[in-house]
């Protein structure tokens, strides 16, 4: 039997995935309570209202994230999505915060999903995830392009160095129509390779980025 593995965070009320994005709200928009005097028998639903803004928790970003003309999310199919055969990269944030070339050459990469461990999602829910994190170099984002992958993910605050107010991580990678997933977790629970990745958003139009449920499959 295949073996599922979450790679999620799980979005909360009032849990921030970014300094300076606000939280999400989570409540009711009809409650059980509330509910009961529209239906007979004692039957009562929920309603829940969510209200955040798209980087919140594990997300996508496609090309109308970082381009106004660039696809959005309701422009990929659902191949772009589902199943993407997949290799695991570990390297450790405590030998370098920078993710090299090195770290890739060598390995089979053409149509492959690339997920980035650094185990920086150990941080996740403290202050110090959102500061001096780890990111994939320009050099190795070029090689990733030039070997032919379809989606680069990582397991830590942004792809990108934020100590920078460039993203040229972001430029290359969606320009090339590259996905990226943010805010990965549980990488160190997945072999190198030998598994398929799946991060699948909402079909939304005019939005470049969402949450997703990403998880692996391991045959």
């Amino acid at each position: 039997m295949s073996q599922l593995i979450d790679l999620s965070h799980t979005i909360s009320d009032g849990m921030i995935t970014y300094k300076g994005l606000p939280a999400p709200i989570i409540c009711d928009y009809l409650s059980r309570e509330d509910s009961m005097k529209n239906y007979g028998n004692g039957a009562s639903f929920q309603i829940g209202k969510i209200e955040m803004v798209s980087n919140t928790g594990t997300y996508i970003d496609c090309p109308f994230h970082r381009y106004e003309n660039g696809k959005d999310l309701s422009e990929f199919g659902l191949g772009s999505f589902v199943d993407l055969p997949a290799v695991k990269v570990q390297v450790s944030h405590k030998e370098s915060l920078s993710v090299d070339i090195s770290a890739f050459e060598g390995l089979d990469l053409k149509g492959k999903a690339v997920l980035i461990q650094t185990d920086w999602s150990d941080y996740w829910g403290t202050d110090a995830y959102f500061e001096n994190h780890a990111f994939l170099s320009e050099e190795a984002a070029e090689f990733l392009k030039d070997s032919g992958v379809v989606l680069v993910g990582i397991d830590s605050h942004n792809i990108d160095d934020t100590r920078t107010n460039t993203r040229p991580i972001h430029t290359l990678l969606l320009g090339a129509e590259i996905l990226i997933v943010e805010h990965m977790t549980n990488l160190a629970q997945l072999p190198s390779s030998g598994f398929t990745f799946s991060a699948v958003p909402p079909k939304i139009k005019g939005m470049g980025t969402f949450p997703v449920r990403a998880f692996a499959k391991i045959d």
